[in-house]
């Protein structure tokens, strides 16, 4: 029987989620211009559980997915991952939003892929060995993004900090779902996650902004691209894809979620990165590669 850690069908999963995270930093972009991030979190989370509620009577139908949670042990497990991914993924998304306004599409999507050197940093708090190229990583990192987003002060701008901010809050979205995710089934998760991302940012829309149904209507583009595709699709495609794959392998597959957004901010946006910009691009990642890469093993001497 194939070891579900190497199938095709989660590096198929992956690739397709960067592909959908990284197009999706152009609808945020056009969507930051007409709703405030609340508004537009709310509006693609609904159609998230819309979308994922029709797939999962459909899935259970067919039988296609496993079966309903039966014990109450199962049913905590299933609802305690996906509220504690959605707090974190919708927290992440916010500042993601937030900072979008404030920045390029591309570079927000290269400063977002600093995730993946930081999960393993925060896994060493929990005990987890770094690897012998970490620290190396985490050096590259940091001049990538000196040339990426500091100015000549060393002041960082005001989207790239919290486009920083929002990576520091996925890695953490990250470690959970890699703690749930072969546990418990990966569309059910993540229709709780987006649920969980309904609730909050439905409650902060009616505090912190002006939501009408206009709004919703302008915006009904990105709404539904993000909804379907980045939410519905990309995120239940990270689980699945977690729970198939080795972590080595799926951060790598992740990462390049930032070539995507740089790719479809040129083409769509016509966005343009000065030569500084692209080499702190290309450093950003190259940490990203580096830092998946295993410690070699030590030859043992017969």
């Amino acid at each position: 029987m194939q070891d579900k850690k190497t199938s095709l069908s989660g590096v198929l999963f992956l690739l397709i989620g960067a592909f959908v995270w990284g197009t999706t930093f152009v609808a945020q972009d056009t969507a930051a211009d007409q709703m405030g991030p609340f508004t537009y979190l709310f509006g693609r989370s609904v159609v998230a559980i819309v979308f994922l509620g029709i797939l999962i009577l459909i899935l259970d139908r067919t039988g296609k997915v496993t079966a309903p949670p039966e014990t109450s042990a199962d049913r905590k497990l299933l609802w305690t991952g996906g509220i504690l991914a959605g707090i974190f993924c919708g927290l992440a998304s916010f500042l993601q939003q937030y900072g979008i306004a404030f920045t390029t599409a591309g570079k927000a999507g290269f400063l977002t892929a600093f995730y993946i050197v930081l999960v393993p940093v925060i896994g060493i708090f929990l005990g987890r060995r770094p690897t012998v190229f970490l620290s190396l990583a985490v050096v590259l990192a940091l001049v990538g993004l000196y040339f990426l987003s500091l100015q000549g002060s060393l002041r960082l701008e005001k989207g790239d900090a919290l486009i920083l901010l929002c990576a520091l809050v996925f890695s953490i979205q990250i470690l959970i779902v890699d703690r749930y995710a072969g546990l418990v089934d990966g569309v059910r998760m993540s229709f709780i996650q987006f649920l969980t991302i309904t609730i909050l940012c439905g409650i902060c829309m009616l505090i912190f902004e002006k939501p009408s149904p206009q709004i919703f209507l302008d915006g009904w583009v990105p709404i539904l691209y993000a909804g379907i595709l980045s939410s519905g699709v990309g995120y239940t495609f990270q689980i699945l894809g977690q729970s198939r794959v080795n972590p080595t392998l799926a951060s790598i597959l992740m990462s390049l979620e930032s070539v995507f957004s740089a790719i479809s901010g040129a083409l769509i946006l016509h966005e343009r990165m000065s030569g500084r910009e692209i080499l702190g691009c290309c450093l950003v990642f190259s940490a990203v590669i580096l830092a998946q890469l295993p410690t070699p093993k030590k030859k043992v001497k017969v």
